[in-house]
């Protein structure tokens, strides 16, 4: 297996602690627990020394890197994760020179690539960097907010995804769907989260070390095939429609 190009350095180990220190500044919620999780789930295996510390080698933090990259920037759930992964492990058991390199969304599709969803230089949105970035008309901005389809949190910042709601709603309007169409999709999307949260929540409160790192990931695999199975009976309707 071939490195991703940064990281630990070949035959070097570290331990949960020094993981940790190499990773987290592309990953500032990565916690101990998670790390501990992540090895739980199969997904990272590193040795053990005989008095029973955990010791990561390059491979080790690069497959967690490729994890927690797919996690965050894809949305994929930990069995879509570990398929790619066992992947990508045969390939390179059959002499393939194929790095183990974090893939991002599909080119072309509005909120599949990262920089869809984050900016490097501000984590938190004002108004003004919600319009400038999205390249949508103030007025537009405005009225999502009244809608409830972008909403401010503490202390009046935005959260990255409005850019990609804002550029949605325009691209939607070009096709004469306005504001209180969009309202619909506000409701279904909180509903669905309703149910999300009814099924995640009695495992965050478990209150082991791993509890809240399986209710996120228990959550984020629930609305992964929410949104699939959306988008399938969408097509699906379509199709009958303009078949009819």
């Amino acid at each position: 297996m071939t490195a991703a190009g940064h990281g630990a350095a070949d035959g070097e180990s570290l331990s949960i602690g020094g993981v940790i220190a190499l990773l987290g500044p592309e990953f500032p919620d990565l916690t101990v627990s998670k790390v501990r999780f992540l090895e739980n789930e199969g997904l990272v295996t590193p040795e053990r020394t005989a008095s029973g510390y955990r010791r990561f080698s390059a491979t080790d933090a690069e497959r967690l890197r490729y994890v927690l990259t797919a996690q965050r920037d894809r949305y994929l759930p930990l069995k879509v994760i570990r398929e790619e992964l066992d992947a990508l492990d045969a390939a390179i058991a059959d002499g393939s020179t194929t790095a183990l390199v974090p893939r991002s969304g599909a080119g072309g599709v509005p909120g599949s690539a990262p920089d869809d969803f984050r900016s490097d230089a501000q984590k938190r949105l004002t108004r003004e960097n919600v319009i400038d970035q999205s390249g949508v008309d103030a007025a537009l901005v405005d009225e999502l907010v009244a809608a409830g389809l972008v909403v401010a949190g503490p202390g009046g910042f935005y959260d990255p995804e409005a850019v990609l709601v804002a550029r949605t709603a325009r691209d939607l309007a070009a096709h004469g769907v306005d504001i209180r169409h969009l309202r619909g999709f506000r409701t279904a999307a909180d509903r669905q989260t309703g149910l999300i949260a009814q099924i995640a929540g009695p495992v965050a409160r478990q209150g082991d070390a791993d509890a809240r790192d399986r209710a996120a990931e228990l959550a984020r695999e629930i609305a992964a095939l929410s949104v699939a199975l959306h988008s399938t009976l969408v097509t699906v309707a379509v199709r009958r429609a303009l078949d009819s």
